[in-house]
Formats: structure tokens, C-alpha cells, sequence
């Protein structure tokens, strides 16, 4: 059952110019959408702050509506590529392309044991290399969804590879609605939690949410009647002057 006593209001704050520390960034996202709700408010103050982000979209996106008979599974990846692009645009990030594994949604590889995992893991490295990233921003390991433990498995496995990683934040999403006690951090993951004033980025946070349109009311793939679409009470949690992130201690 989730955790109604989340720890994370209590978490120390830190202040909007802690983005300017990061350097250039790339972002890993497991859905469109994810890059704005669980951290889009440090991608807009990294641009503020003049940092380099760029973005990798794990996932096709196609199955939040799997029964929509007037989007195909094509069209459906199309639209929600398109709403991610935008996304990235309200949040200043539009220089660099962004990288699209295109992995399925809702069967991210989530070890070397399953198909596709490896050479995922491979482009993440790669990707990281060529844009030179100081820092990567991942879903929170244990983030309450299989795609997004399977993405930061993916990030592990090419962090694992370099011989300098970039620092690596992590990042939630679904921890705010379905954690269990198990979730959320132990003594044991070696990591501090702490909270980023976004205040200044608020709205542009809002604005790169509401670009995803298939997964706000009233949507796009509308024939799809048990289609997901974010609840007003998760889109609460981001509507917060401050988003949550995890980082390992330093030994």
C-alpha cells in the first residue's frame, strides 16, 4: 500500500542557483511527460542558468491508451513524440536532439538478460560522451513503476562503462502517489534527500505539463475510455515550488 507519511516536504532545501553547479546536463525519461512532472522545473532554471540539456526518451509512449482504435500504435507514438518536443521547447531546451530509444512502453528492459537492454545501455553511453554531460537526472531507482526502474537500471549499466560517470541525480514521479515503506530511501541505498526551489519555474513547469495533452483531461486518444490520464490529485504533487532528488553520499 503507499505510504501516506512520505518524507519528502521535509527534506532540506536548496536554492534555485544550486542548478547552476550541475554543468551540462542530459536528462534520461522513461514516458513523455516525465521529463516535466519530475524534474522540469531544474531543466528550466539549468537553461536559465545558461547550462546545456539535452534529453533521451526511453520508451514509445503507447501504451497509456492501448484500446484507441482511431490511433494506431504509430500515430500514438507520433503524437506523444510531438508533445514531448514541445515540452522540451517550453522548458528552453530545443538545441540538442534529443536521443529516442523507442524500447516498449510498459516492457522497458530492465537487465542484460532481456532483449534490447544492452544496446540501449551502449546509446545511453554514447549519448552521455557526446554531449560531454556533468550531470544526468534519472528516476528515483525504486520510483513505483517497472519502466522506471528499468530505466535507471539502464543508466547504471552505462554509467557503469564510463570511466568518469557524471554525477547522477535521481529524481520522482510515481513515488509521490504509490510508494510503500520499501520505496522510499533506506540507509542501505547510501543517498540524501533534498529538494530544489523551483519557484522561479514554476509556471514554466505548469506550461511543459499541460503540453502533454494525450495525458491531461480531456486527452487526445479519447476512444479509449480506461486510457490514462493524470489525476488532479497527482498533478498536485507538481505543483509544488520545489521538486524531490536523491544523490548518492559521498564515501
Amino acid at each position: 500500500m503507499p505510504d501516506n507519511t512520505l518524507p519528502f516536504e521535509n527534506y532540506p532545501l536548496r536554492p534555485a542557483a544550486f542548478a547552476a553547479s550541475l554543468g551540462t546536463t542530459v536528462v534520461v525519461v522513461p514516458h513523455p511527460d516525465d521529463e516535466a512532472l519530475g524534474c522540469g522545473g531544474l531543466l528550466a532554471l539549468l537553461r536559465q542558468a545558461g547550462l546545456p540539456v539535452a534529453a533521451v526518451l526511453v520508451s514509445d509512449g503507447t501504451m497509456s491508451h492501448p484500446n484507441s482504435r482511431l490511433f494506431s500504435p504509430e500515430a500514438r507514438r507520433a503524437v506523444r513524440e510531438t508533445e514531448f518536443r514541445h515540452a522540451l521547447t517550453l522548458l528552453g531546451i530545443d538545441e540538442a536532439e534529443p536521443l529516442l530509444l523507442h524500447l516498449p512502453d510498459s516492457r522497458v528492459p530492465g537487465s542484460p538478460a532481456e532483449p534490447g537492454f544492452t544496446a540501449a545501455a551502449s546509446q545511453l553511453r554514447e549519448f552521455l560522451q557526446q554531449h560531454a554531460a556533468a550531470t544526468v537526472l534519472v528516476p528515483w531507482r525504486r520510483d513505483p513503476h517497472p519502466d522506471h526502474r528499468a530505466t535507471s537500471q539502464l543508466v547504471a549499466a552505462a554509467l557503469a562503462e564510463m570511466p568518469y560517470p557524471p554525477r547522477r541525480l535521481e529524481y520522482v514521479v510515481w513515488a509521490w502517489e504509490r510508494a510503500a515503506s520499501d520505496d522510499v530511501p533506506t540507509g542501505a541505498d547510501q543517498v540524501q534527500g533534498f529538494r530544489v526551489n523551483i519557484e522561479a519555474a514554476v509556471a514554466q513547469k505548469q506550461r511543459a505539463i499541460a503540453a502533454h495533452r494525450s495525458q491531461v483531461a480531456p486527452g487526445v486518444f479519447t476512444d479509449d475510455a480506461a486510457g490514462f490520464l493524470l489525476s488532479e490529485e497527482m498533478l498536485a504533487h507538481f505543483a509544488v515550488p520545489y521538486e524531490v532528488f536523491f544523490e548518492a553520499v559521498a564515501p
